[in-house]
């Protein structure tokens, strides 16, 4: 993965002096260390996480990660639980008892509201201000409230992952700093932006949320001779896309530094069609998208091979990947097996890629389905003994 050549990670602990730990091409192996990632998806991979995030929380997982790597909608809900991370009340299990309450029901607000189409409205027909600037203050508005990357917790280190679309590499946001390893690093003790600019940039769902626009200064980089674009005006006027332009299930950050690798994976899937459009703008955009479908399956792979035993040796990585669309009877620990009927969960899947205003059942039903997708994945192939769970999150919604 052409990001991680040049990659160097970096603690800022407010405004200490930075410590310098190897790059990943310094490295012999990954560190033992868990990573969570958390594909895009709007609205549906949203809310999907949040059930993954509820099981992961009632396992005591959630304490346990050293990471959590994040492109589009599930950038969302990475935001509001590193931003409530330390009012999540954790018990000497690991357990956050105000999760529910910190987590689920802002979100849940969150998809009460229509944002894309609002935004790109007044974006584009109201003055002085872009659909960019608009989707930013929606989600200041629901969910952040003005907070900056530096109200992040230390650990789990939370990376949101965008697209530059000036670079075509992996533009990363994070506490200690900014990066793009072809443009270079700014640290957080000379610049910071905004959470839900962060956010907004993750989900920038092209064509019409996307791009994000950040203005800099060339003096904001820190000097890299191995940033083969440290100039303008890729230093000065950064173009950002959706992360899942580049890497949709949010691997590329957490792939070589962590041994043990949990997936959850709410994207969308290309459909058939029969008969593809001859005009030049859909037949493009149909292109496009065969494109990204074969780079996310070329990611889903790698990630399956690594997680597989062969030939008598080990796995490359531990971990588990839930997704989705993923039938509940791959796995041999399905809790809910019967209740997760593959009719039910591949219309869960079909929810458009938006961020529209969805109805409370919908809602309940793709956090049900996350909860219990995700707690087949960590029973069968990485938590052998975690305890079967007693019933759904919200037991009158079912899947």
């Amino acid at each position: 993965m052409a990001d991680s050549i040049h990659r160097v990670d970096a603690e800022v602990r407010g405004h200490q002096p930075v410590t310098f730990i190897p790059s990943d091409s310094e490295r012999d192996q990954p560190e033992e260390g868990i990573a969570l990632c958390l594909s895009g998806g709007g609205y549906r991979a949203m809310l999907f996480h949040v059930g993954g995030f509820w099981r992961l929380n009632e396992a005591g997982l959630l304490p346990k990660l050293d990471r959590i790597s994040s492109v589009s909608g599930g950038s969302i809900t990475a935001g509001v639980l590193g931003l409530r991370w330390n009012a999540l009340a954790f018990d000497n299990k690991g357990v956050g008892q105000q999760f529910r309450k910190q987590v689920v029901d802002p979100i849940r607000s969150l998809a009460d509201c229509t944002i894309d189409e609002s935004s790109i409205l007044s974006g584009a027909l109201l003055p002085g201000t872009s659909i960019s600037d608009r989707v930013i203050k929606a989600y200041d508005k629901y969910l952040y409230s003005g907070a900056s990357l530096q109200q992040l917790p230390d650990r789990p280190r939370f990376v949101i992952n965008a697209t530059n679309v000036q670079s075509g590499a992996l533009w990363r946001f994070s506490k200690p700093y900014m990066a793009d390893y072809r443009v270079g690093r700014i640290l957080a003790k000379t610049r910071t932006v905004s959470l839900a600019t962060a956010v907004a940039a993750s989900s920038a769902f092209p064509p019409f949320l996307s791009p994000v626009e950040l203005s800099f200064r060339s003096s904001d980089f820190e000097k890299d001779d191995k940033a083969d674009l440290q100039f303008e005006p890729f230093t000065t006027e950064v173009v950002l896309s959706d992360g899942g332009v580049y890497d949709n299930l949010g691997l590329e950050t957490a792939w070589k530094n962590y041994k043990t690798v949990l997936v959850s994976d709410g994207g969308g899937k290309m459909a058939p069609e029969e008969s593809p459009k001859r005009d030049w703008a859909r037949h493009s955009f149909r292109i496009l998208s065969l494109i990204d479908n074969q780079v996310r399956s070329l990611r889903l792979r790698q990630l399956m091979d690594s997680l597989e035993s062969e030939g008598g040796q080990p796995p490359v990585r531990k971990g588990a990947y839930w997704g989705i669309r993923t039938p509940i009877t791959k796995y041999e620990k399905a809790a809910f097996a019967q209740e997760c009927k593959e009719d039910r969960t591949r219309d869960l899947a079909e929810t458009p890629t938006r961020l529209k205003k969805m109805d409370g059942t919908r809602q309940e039903r793709l956090i049900n389905w996350g909860y219990a997708i995700c707690d087949a994945a960590l029973r069968t192939h990485y938590l052998k003994d975690l305890p079967k769970p007693s019933g759904f999150p919200y037991p009158n919604a079912g899947v």
